[in-house]
């Protein structure tokens, strides 16, 4: 008798095998992403592990069966038969896994009462909530009353002010007792620089910049009830100045006590301004006359100095030493002229060199300049400067008058902290065609108020015969002569948006196709000769 052939069986056996693990991974791929809909329930977390542990059971039945299967078609029925009692103790733990994550269902029970419970101290909160509604619904048609009265009040008392307290131009406020502001318009909000929308709590020595004048308007309304034309300085939201003329008549109670006062004040900023405008103008002029004056007298000493040292240059040979001096005293001299050439700017308008200029070579000829003070100070010099950088056109001679200009305030900004930190660096900005030089201190920084005039000409912080105040006043016209700005921040702003004690002044030039053509160089321009090294030359801010 035949028997039967075991290939269709063994077939079955190995493909429900192969079924059983898919079809236990996609029941646990289902129930884990149904804990991901409800993390928090309890019951689809229950499902998840009672689903692991049968797929545990499955892939581990499944597994022995296919081993089984190829050890018989590859006739390794003795290795089977060794290994088959630890499969069967593995479907036996798995079993028991099973098993045991199943007497924990009535945890699922217990989570299901904590759901009731939860449910009925909502359905309680909701119904206090109801209850607190209604209240407050009572006591807002109470409320509504009492608003409407005072309402009407204030009301008749407020049109007899109205037209002149809302349509002012000028500042018009009220004090009480205390010192502080009852009551504002809009006209002395914008001038203060605060919201429309709400009167904040202000006092006067918010408004106030100096105490002591808070203190004279105060015992000036006690002695004699008014003020007439009283000038002082407020202080707007954020921390700038405006220049006021005030008039106030004190308020009395029925005792004749002061109680506040009412106040106008009219706005004198535009016209301080004018005045300080009109006073830099007449002593720009009186510059202007004073270098057409003196220009002659200083360049013909000087021009002598020239001539001498380039006379006496043919007496030495170009490698000696005494040659090399006299070089420096050419070279510096010339750098002089030029100074006062740039002078006699606020006296006529004159050209300036155009060529080709690297601003990294600029910087290194300023530090070369300023390096010996610095070093007396013990400030150190850091230099990131982007190399290769794209020239512009421009005049080197200013350009690093500029320059040193700059480092020599950073100087003065730290020689009091006997040492400190000076960051130059240079970078190209593709995106504006701009080639941007930053020179940046660690010292005491500038103060808010004073930002928007440090470059006023004969606007100086220096003690008197330190400066002129004139340095950054031409600073700032030799940028806007080569189409470029300068931005200033005080104090700095980092990486991180956190900020650094110091001063940076950044310099934003267009690059050399967006400038005007290039024309060769004078021949005693200075960019041609020798860096000087350890030569003075003192910023004139």
């Amino acid at each position: 008798m035949n028997g039967l052939p075991m290939f269709p069986t063994i077939l079955v056996d190995i493909t429900g095998s192969a079924a059983n693990i898919v079809f236990s991974f996609l029941s646990l791929w289902y129930a884990f992403r149904l804990t991901r809909l409800k993390p928090d329930n309890f019951l689809w977390g229950y499902l998840f592990y009672v689903t692991l542990a049968i797929t545990a059971f499955a892939i581990s039945r499944a597994v022995g069966h296919l081993a089984k299967e190829l050890f018989y078609i590859f006739g390794q029925i003795e290795v089977w038969q060794n290994i088959a009692p630890y499969s069967g103790g593995v479907n036996t733990l798995c079993m028991i896994s099973v098993a045991a994550v199943m007497i924990f269902y009535h945890k699922g029970v217990q989570a299901y009462e904590a759901i009731e419970q939860e449910a009925a101290k909502l359905k309680q909160s909701k119904i206090r909530l109801t209850q607190t509604a209604d209240q407050l619904k009572e006591l807002n048609l109470s409320l509504e009353d009492k608003v409407e009265e005072r309402t009407e009040a204030l009301s008749k008392s407020e049109r007899k002010f109205r037209h002149l307290f809302t349509a002012s131009k000028d500042m018009v406020f009220f004090t009480d007792q205390t010192r502080a502001i009852v009551d504002i318009n809009a006209s002395g909000l914008e001038m203060l620089g605060y919201a429309f929308d709400a009167t904040p709590k202000l006092q006067l020595i918010d408004i106030f910049r100096n105490q002591g004048d808070v203190d004279v308007y105060t015992r000036t309304l006690a002695m004699y009830g008014y003020i007439r034309d009283l000038e002082s300085e407020f202080k707007k939201q954020d921390g700038s100045t405006i220049y006021v003329l005030i008039s106030a008549t004190a308020l009395y109670d029925e005792y004749s006590q002061v109680i506040g006062s009412e106040c106008i004040a009219k706005d004198l900023t535009r016209l301080k301004n004018m005045m300080e405008q009109l006073v830099s103008s007449e002593k720009m002029a009186s510059v202007g006359q004073m270098a057409a004056g003196i220009a002659h007298e200083i360049n013909t000493p000087l021009g002598i100095i020239l001539g001498y040292a380039q006379l006496m240059m043919d007496d030495f040979e170009p490698d000696s030493e005494t040659y090399q001096n006299l070089k420096v005293i050419e070279r510096q001299t010339r750098a002089s002229r030029k100074i006062v050439a740039d002078l006699l700017k606020y006296s006529r308008q004159s050209g300036s060199a155009r060529v080709a200029v690297n601003l990294n070579e600029i910087i290194n000829d300023a530090v070369a300049i300023t390096e010996h003070n610095l070093n007396l100070s013990h400030i150190k010099v850091l230099k990131d400067c982007a190399d290769p950088l794209p020239t512009i056109v421009g005049d080197p001679e200013k350009l690093r008058q500029v320059v040193v200009n700059l480092i020599n305030n950073a100087h003065h900004a730290m020689e009091d902290q006997g040492r400190g930190e000076l960051h130059l660096s240079t970078r190209y900005d593709s995106s504006r065609s701009r080639v941007i030089a930053e020179v940046r201190d660690t010292g005491y920084g500038i103060a808010d108020h004073i930002k928007a005039k440090i470059f006023d000409p004969f606007f100086t912080t220096k003690p008197v015969g330190k400066g002129t105040g004139l340095g950054l006043s031409v600073t700032y016209g030799i940028i806007q002569e080569h189409g470029g700005l300068i931005e200033i921040e005080s104090p700095v702003m980092g990486p991180d948006n956190s900020q650094i004690q110091g001063t940076l002044f950044r310099l934003v030039l267009p690059v050399a196709e967006e400038t005007a053509a290039v024309r060769e160089e004078p021949a005693d321009s200075w960019q041609t000769e020798g860096r000087p090294h350890g030569a003075g030359h003192e910023g004139r801010k």
